[in-house]
């Protein structure tokens, strides 16, 4: 507002010149004098304007603009806070000292790992994973591990830190916290009514006793190790603990845990309302994947990077099924144990939808296990490169609830090898992408098949 008035004021002054002559009394007033034009320009006409109005007008403006808009006044610094609802805090003394809460009184979530961690601010050196992004000092190197546990904020100054954000910001739905204890996850649960997510990073199984207050959380992720950065403990005890003190959750992840039948068992028995688990990196022992019969209510099922999937799943008889399955994801797992590939899909009979996707092993005779899911309505397989035509074909034509089909980047697909039979089956499909690999074209093959002809189907390359 301020540059539209001084550059109208401006090129009105540069007409008025050319105009009129200019006497040598006239000029000290003159409207382009410096001083006067100054004088004209300072008024602050959006002081005119209520806090309400103004922040009507920010909240319409694109969310990278808050932080120019900021540096206008104290005014614009203040109102421009309350539109912030979540933030991600680098250092800890923005935290200690209350300012999170007096910069952005109406945060609904606020990430602190980062903030948690004594790395060097002036490192060029980034460790950045999934889960976690540090600094990292170059005079250290070389080391087993990236982030050793003298390198975290001591735990009664997370705690405090903790208090004093829950304190300020009571309002909050979701929060990521690391290296906290019991008595710093108590405070947010005391404080923070509303919470719903949380996540936790370096915790220990006892501090788990702290999530038991948090009455509304659904959503909850425990990063126990992350490989080469930090490690901590994650048990059966503490997921016993967590299952008897969070009932009402939804969704659930579990990162580099330990555990085994027992502490699964706990989940799927106290926790009843549980929809969707994710297994990522675990350590469980031989026989974890009886217990998942136990989830009675669980509808997506997760792993991700796990190097096996059951060392020891022990006879067919005691697996059990989960007969409310639905979604069956594996991502990037080592699939070449067979006995454990083929234990997780007896008790994932009933999934309607399955996803590979750059999984190691999953060649013609590991894929062929799952032909005891029956219901499969949908299949994508991505990055799977051991897999053939042939071993795709012998499990597809059997399923005859099977709408959609995605092959995606499985070099040793090839076009050439369709059959007929195969050619009407996607020719059914309701959604068929197929692109095995940057040459694939399905030109000739399906020529005649009316792929993406008949109405409600769509074929994409």
């Amino acid at each position: 507002m301020r540059l539209r008035a001084i550059s109208n004021f401006a090129s009105a002054s540069a007409s008025a010149s050319e105009t009129e002559p200019e006497s040598e009394s006239d000029s000290q007033n003159h409207p382009g004098n410096r001083n006067h034009l100054t004088s004209r320009a300072g008024p602050d006409f959006s002081s005119r304007l209520s806090d309400e109005l103004l922040l009507n007008v920010f909240s319409k403006l694109p969310k990278s603009q808050l932080v120019s808009n900021s540096l206008v006044c104290k005014r614009w610094c203040r109102l421009s806070g309350k539109l912030v609802r979540a933030v991600k805090v680098l250092d800890w003394e923005f935290i200690q000292s209350g300012r999170v809460s007096y910069r952005f009184p109406n945060l609904i979530d606020v990430d602190i790992v980062q903030a948690g961690v004594k790395s060097c601010r002036n490192s060029g050196i980034l460790l950045s994973s999934k889960f976690v992004s540090v600094r990292l000092d170059s005079c250290k190197f070389p080391r087993e591990s990236f982030v050793k546990k003298e390198e975290f904020l001591d735990s009664q100054v997370i705690d405090k830190g903790v208090r004093t954000l829950a304190e300020g910001c009571c309002n909050l739905k979701r929060v990521s916290l690391i290296n906290v204890s019991e008595l710093g996850l108590r405070s947010i649960a005391e404080e923070c009514e509303m919470l719903q997510e949380m996540e936790l990073h370096c915790c220990d199984d006892f501090a788990l006793k702290g999530v038991s207050g948090c009455r509304n959380l659904q959503i909850l992720r425990l990063v126990g190790c992350v490989p080469g950065v930090y490690s901590s403990l994650i048990s059966d005890i503490g997921l016993t603990i967590l299952a008897q003190g969070c009932r009402r959750l939804l969704t659930l992840e579990l990162v580099g845990c330990e555990g085994s039948y027992d502490g699964i068992k706990a989940i799927g028995q106290c926790c009843q309302m549980l929809e969707e688990l994710t297994l990522c990196d675990h350590r469980m022992e031989g026989g974890w994947l009886s217990a998942l019969s136990y989830c009675g209510n669980l509808k997506t099922l997760k792993l991700q990077s796990c190097k096996s999937i059951d060392v020891s799943p022990g006879p067919d008889e005691h697996l059990g099924f989960c007969p409310t399955l639905e979604e069956l994801h594996l991502q990037r797992c080592q699939l070449r144990d067979k006995q454990g590939v083929r234990a997780l899909f007896l008790v994932c009979g009933a999934v309607r939808e399955l996803v590979f996707e750059d999984c190691w092993g999953l060649d013609n005779n590991t894929f062929a296990a799952t032909s005891i899911c029956r219901s499969i309505r949908f299949l994508s397989l991505e990055g799977c490169s051991l897999l053939t035509i042939e071993g795709l074909e012998s499990i597809i034509l059997s399923w005859k609830h099977l709408i959609r089909l995605k092959v995606v980047s499985c070099n040793n697909i090839k076009e050439s090898d369709i059959t007929p039979e195969l050619a009407t089956l996607f020719a059914d499909l309701k959604e068929l992408k197929w692109s095995p690999d940057s040459k694939s074209l399905l030109s000739s093959g399906l020529a005649e098949t009316g792929v993406g002809q008949k109405g409600g189907r769509s074929f994409r390359l």
